[in-house]
């Protein structure tokens, strides 16, 4: 009769993954074997759980570090209070995404011949949110020299 644990190989092969992720989620106390036969890690039934929710915590942009602080917060309100953080990141990235698809689906249907005099084009171009690249989140400021950034924000006097 087989055995219903898994080897790291076949549990990772079911997700697409090297064993070597598997591992280094171990190293990174997200992941635990179940128990080891001979020397060697074998997984039960709660391993694929696990992994699907570091695959989806991965996938909405979390680290490592926030998916081990999710799965190893005992406390339901410590739990919602990093993952309202983790939304509002989401959401912001959200916006920057539907900013960029308007501004591509804009692109596409423009009739100028020069869509940098387009109106509507640099009515996009200059709306919130600002373009991901130059966004205060990733630079903490905006870049210097950049026309785009200069252009899009309104000068506000120091509080």
């Amino acid at each position: 009769m087989r055995s219903s644990l898994l080897s790291i190989g076949e549990l990772a092969a079911e997700f697409g993954l090297a064993p070597h992720v598997l591992r280094h989620w171990e190293s990174e106390g997200v992941l635990a074997p179940a128990t080891r036969v001979g020397g060697k890690r074998r997984y039960d039934e709660s391993a694929r759980m696990r992994i699907g929710t570091i695959l989806r915590g991965q996938d909405a942009g979390m680290s490592l570090a926030t998916i081990r602080a999710v799965l190893g917060t005992s406390s339901a309100a410590e739990r919602h209070a990093m993952l309202a953080e983790q939304v509002a990141a989401l959401e912001q990235r959200q916006a920057e995404l539907e900013a960029a698809l308007a501004v591509i689906r804009h692109l596409q249907s423009c009739e100028h011949s020069d869509f940098a005099q387009c109106p509507g084009f640099r009515d996009l171009i200059t709306a919130e949110p600002q373009p991901i690249a130059h966004s205060a989140r990733l630079h903490g400021r905006p870049r210097p020299g950049c026309d785009l950034s200069a252009r899009a924000q309104p000068a506000r006097a120091a509080i």
